[in-house]
């Protein structure tokens, strides 16, 4: 048992210096989120936002994961599977060099009852390994559950009007969620086939039917917006500005005296404030689009010295998140391109950091099964497109304190979807 924990922490090890996000004790719920979304996407196998807690030690769990848990962390850590993994990690012990032969007494032969003794033990300590590595919920028939959903309006804040089947389930712990956030996850009746919740931002979710810690059904859910956007980031529930609080004839933004009447200091920690034009126009295909925007930090005062900005393109899969900043805040920031993410801790992001004092031209274009991003018509990075069908379904901006967007355009297959400001 002790090897098999000691294998489990040398699995997690080699996970968190992949991610380069740092000690996982200083993880969040979005670095759970994340990487729960990350496994999904490379393995094709979905792990909670709950077990990934679990393995890591942020709720009490006194077994090993199961056996599918276990080859699931492996494949990700980049082996087949976890004996693969088990095998190529096992350490040896090297040979004394300095050791010098020596002539021993060979030991009396055993007795029968001895021998009976070790492989009784021997049997033990392998059924009792098997049984702590395949230890867990039996899998549950899917096909037995469904599971769907509806929007009760086009904006935000939205409704949602789940509609389930969980009758066949063998416990009443039953959970809809609405997305890979686990505080997001609600206790239903099984014997009930409703459930309302609020979506308070718009974008792309991953509705999931759970039973117990099983996935048993899950769905795409598009919450989108009614033209433009924005809100104020905030812990419970967003501020939400008015369309003539941030939309401008050249563009959008807000002011600073608009965020101070909303009774939100700007000061010690500034506020997020973000951007949304979600399911407007006609989804553009990942593997032939080009989409380009400028952009502009207008706020550096004290804790916000790094402007710390974001561009993301929204898909029914894993977004595209473009960050920027100050240059001498390049560290801080996490490139994604769908399936690629990259750490400013581990890698050279100095492209990304700009002078805001401009306005910034931010582009990428995807063509021959690439990505390729661009930074005032510099290309800077270059990812492969995914293998599998994906579509962009909106755009986002982010700015910590105050920001304006203009000259937004997405084309998909060379024709324009989407112009605007």
């Amino acid at each position: 048992m002790v090897s098999e924990i000691n294998e489990l922490q040398h699995c997690k090890a080699v996970i968190e210096d992949k991610l380069g996000w740092g000690p996982a004790d200083g993880w969040q719920t979005a670095d759970f989120e994340n990487l729960s979304e990350l496994i999904q996407n490379q393995t094709g196998v979905s792990l909670s936002t709950s077990t990934l807690r679990r393995i890591w030690g942020r709720t009490e769990y006194n077994h090993l994961p199961s056996g599918t848990t276990l080859n699931t962390l492996a494949r990700f850590a980049g082996w087949g599977d976890w004996r693969e993994f088990v095998k190529q990690n096992k350490p040896v012990d090297p040979p004394n060099q300095d050791a010098t032969p020596s002539v021993v007494a060979a030991p009396a032969p055993p007795s029968w009852k001895r021998l009976a003794w070790i492989a009784t033990a021997i049997v033990v300590v392998i059924l009792g390994g098997m049984l702590a590595f395949d230890k867990g919920e039996p899998q549950l028939e899917k096909s037995a559950y469904a599971f769907e959903s509806r929007s009760v309006t086009n904006g935000i804040p939205n409704s949602v009007v789940f509609t389930y089947d969980a009758s066949a389930s063998p416990t009443d712990s039953v959970f809809i969620q609405q997305s890979w956030d686990d505080t997001r996850r609600v206790l239903v009746d099984k014997n009930l086939h409703k459930h309302t919740s609020v979506y308070y931002e718009p974008g792309t979710y991953q509705a999931k039917l759970i039973i117990g810690d099983q996935v048993v059904a899950e769905h795409p859910l598009l919450v989108g917006t009614d033209g433009w956007s924005a809100l104020l980031d905030q812990p419970k529930i967003p501020v939400y500005l008015k369309q003539e609080e941030f939309l401008r004839a050249d563009g959008i933004g807000t002011s600073i005296s608009i965020i101070e009447e909303k009774n939100i200091a700007l000061q010690p920690e500034p506020p997020l404030i973000k951007y949304f034009n979600v399911g407007n126009f006609e989804p553009a295909a990942l593997g032939d689009f080009s989409f380009s925007t400028e952009v502009k930090n207008e706020y550096s005062e004290g804790a916000a010295a790094c402007q710390l900005t974001y561009i993301s393109l929204l898909t029914d899969d894993a977004p595209i998140v473009i960050p920027l900043s100050a240059k001498g805040c390049v560290s801080e920031l996490n490139l994604m391109s769908v399936d690629n993410f990259v750490s400013g801790k581990k890698a050279d992001l100095s492209a990304l950091g700009v002078d805001f004092s401009e306005w910034v031209r931010v582009s990428c274009a995807a063509s021959g099964g690439k990505i390729r991003y661009a930074i005032n018509g510099r290309q800077t990075f270059e990812f492969p497109v995914p293998g599998r069908p994906i579509r962009i379904l909106g755009v986002a901006f982010g700015f910590r304190g105050t920001g304006s967007v203009r000259n937004v355009s997405l084309q998909s297959k060379g024709k324009s979807v989407f112009d605007a400001l």
